[in-house]
């Protein structure tokens, strides 16, 4: 009797950690994107209140800009209360709460800036091309990007990647997964195409690191929140 009791703690133990390491994704338009894992919650280029897409509601312990356009700047949006994001906008080397986050300065709209960044946490590597505009990559940031897990890649609005030359950088960076942001429905379409294969799109994406494996360059479609 006690083995048994022992031995439901032991698996009610494991789901806990295991339900603690899965990564949340959840789309919030534009090139929006809410990440949790356990207590920690990332916000990718948030909305800002003078750009025409609707601004997030949730807050981050740690926030990401690519690009200084209102599309993309609204650091403002997720520090909640007393609780301030940490916010990165540019290239360099940052460590926060155990999150490993690596700038690489790109091109964006109407040659802007716009930073690429690689992060790294619980085991899980992400890339976030941001605003990207310009396919063709340096090869320090081509050495750089390797090991990717979930590719985060634009497809199609306002000066950035269209969706062909999206899915083309995409795929030659052989991620598990690729996720397309900042689309029209023509571009998506066009995106998904490109692949080969019939995509239904999801309210989130949850996903552990075993989830991956044997992935290759597979699209994941996120309903906009």
């Amino acid at each position: 009797m006690n083995g048994d009791y022992a031995n439901k703690k032991h698996v009610q133990k494991q789901v806990i950690y295991d339900k603690m390491r899965e990564m949340i994704v959840s789309y919030h338009g534009a090139e929006c994107f809410k990440i949790s894992q356990g207590d920690l919650t990332l916000a990718l280029n948030p909305i800002s209140k003078d750009s025409e897409f609707k601004p997030p509601r949730f807050g981050a312990d740690i926030t990401l800009i690519t690009a200084n356009l209102p599309d993309f700047n609204g650091r403002e949006q997720t520090s909640r209360g007393d609780k301030e994001s940490f916010v990165i906008t540019g290239p360099g080397e940052y460590e926060i709460k155990d999150v490993f986050i690596k700038g690489f300065l790109s091109e964006g709209p109407d040659k802007k800036i716009n930073t690429i960044y690689l992060i790294s946490f619980e085991g899980m590597n992400l890339c976030f091309l941001g605003a990207l505009s310009n396919p063709v990559l340096p090869d320090e940031t081509l050495e750089a990007i390797e090991d990717v897990d979930i590719l985060f890649v634009p497809a199609g609005v306002s000066g950035t990647l269209d969706p062909v030359s999206g899915y083309k950088l995409a795929v030659s960076l052989e991620p598990s997964v690729i996720i397309p942001m900042y689309y029209t429905k023509q571009a998506l379409e066009k995106f998904i195409k490109e692949g080969g294969d019939k995509v239904e799109s999801i309210d989130k994406f949850v996903v552990k690191k075993k989830d991956l494996e044997g992935k290759e360059s597979e699209i994941v479609v996120l309903k906009e929140e």
